[in-house]
């Protein structure tokens, strides 16, 4: 390295555009590759869930709702979602100068890039709303399909 050769700074993470990130595709990662890079491993770990989760629906189209997989496969598409919604809304709530020293240190504490706008405010929002509903989603499916697993082996029992 000689003298001219200067550091390239690091562009700064904008908060509003993570959080809708997060909430738009974070049960595939993407809002830890915008802040962390393609090389993050718990960008790449966000999908494995969510891939096994659709394949659960495919399942469930392809092989209708007795197939005792996608019971199992299903509620990880909703945990994918809950996880990704949760995220968005822990990022959205962080104030600006915690925001900045985690992922803008060369900026100052106050820099535009960590405030909380209008647009940050609409995906806490719909991130609570569809996380809930993914949430008790989930948590239905897997009540239901284990209520009647139960009965259908009562059933036999009693045979």
């Amino acid at each position: 390295m000689t003298g001219t050769d200067a550091p390239v700074p690091r562009r700064a993470r904008d908060k509003t555009v993570a959080t809708w990130l997060a909430f738009v595709g974070g049960a595939f990662g993407w809002h830890r590759f915008y802040l962390h890079g393609w090389g993050d491993a718990w960008g790449w770990a966000h999908a494995i869930p969510t891939a096994l989760g659709l394949w659960g629906v495919e399942r469930v189209l392809t092989y209708g709702q007795d197939d005792k997989l996608s019971w199992l496969l299903l509620p990880l598409l909703g945990l994918g979602l809950v996880v990704a919604c949760l995220s968005a809304i822990v990022m959205a709530l962080q104030p600006p100068e915690r925001w900045n020293g985690r992922y803008n240190p060369h900026l100052p504490a106050d820099a535009p890039a960590g405030r909380t706008g209008w647009l940050t405010v609409l995906a806490v929002v719909l991130a609570l709303m569809v996380g809930a509903t993914a949430f008790m989603a989930a948590l239905a499916f897997s009540f239901q399909r284990y209520f009647e697993y139960q009965v259908e082996q009562g059933l036999l029992l009693s045979q």
